[in-house]
């Protein structure tokens, strides 16, 4: 029989893996087109998306007709986008193919979910017990810190890093994005 950790842990690597399939056909349809934003315009990307999940949960109607689920599943790929971009740097064109693309991918997303699974091991599943509400918040507080960082342009004090901010919504989203699949709000 699973333990709760193994539960969650295959919750994790199952939402990852959605995740990845969606970047994949994206990365058919438009190449690596994300491959232009700054990272003024990554974090905006970013914020939108957690704004319209915020509305959503305070409106409870969607007029498009698109829910919060996947807008949790679009920050995670977007925060994937934000950490191979502070690795990277932006550029003026799509220079890196579809392959290599994907590795990038496949690499800040290991990181990202065993980061995932240690800190679940270490906050014991308090996850579990939070209202999704709350992720959004703090998605939205990260996006803020970001924002600060950036016009600090990266001269901070004793905070953590912009990727550190980008681990955490992603790992934010992901609890978002089971929760919601399991019918909680």
């Amino acid at each position: 029989m699973a333990t709760d950790i193994e539960k969650t842990n295959a919750q994790f690597e199952q939402t990852i893996a959605e995740c990845r399939a969606l970047f994949e056909k994206k990365l058919h349809d438009y190449g690596a087109s994300w491959r232009i934003l700054r990272p003024a315009s990554l974090t905006d990307q970013l914020f939108i998306k957690a704004k319209r999940i915020r509305s959503l949960e305070i409106k409870k109607e969607s007029k498009v007709g698109e829910g919060i689920r996947p807008e949790f599943i679009a920050l995670i790929n977007y925060g994937i986008v934000g950490l191979i971009q502070l690795s990277r740097g932006f550029s003026d064109t799509v220079d890196i193919t579809v392959g290599e693309a994907m590795a990038l991918y496949d690499q800040h997303v290991t990181e990202a979910l065993e980061l995932m699974k240690r800190k679940n091991h270490d906050y014991d599943e308090a996850w579990r017990s939070m209202r999704v509400s709350s992720y959004t918040d703090f998605i939205l507080t990260k996006l803020q810190r970001i924002k600060e960082i950036e016009d600090l342009d990266g001269d901070t004090l004793v905070s953590e890093g912009i990727d550190s901010n980008y681990m955490d919504i992603i790992n934010y989203a992901v609890f978002g994005a089971i929760k919601l699949r399991e019918g909680e709000r």
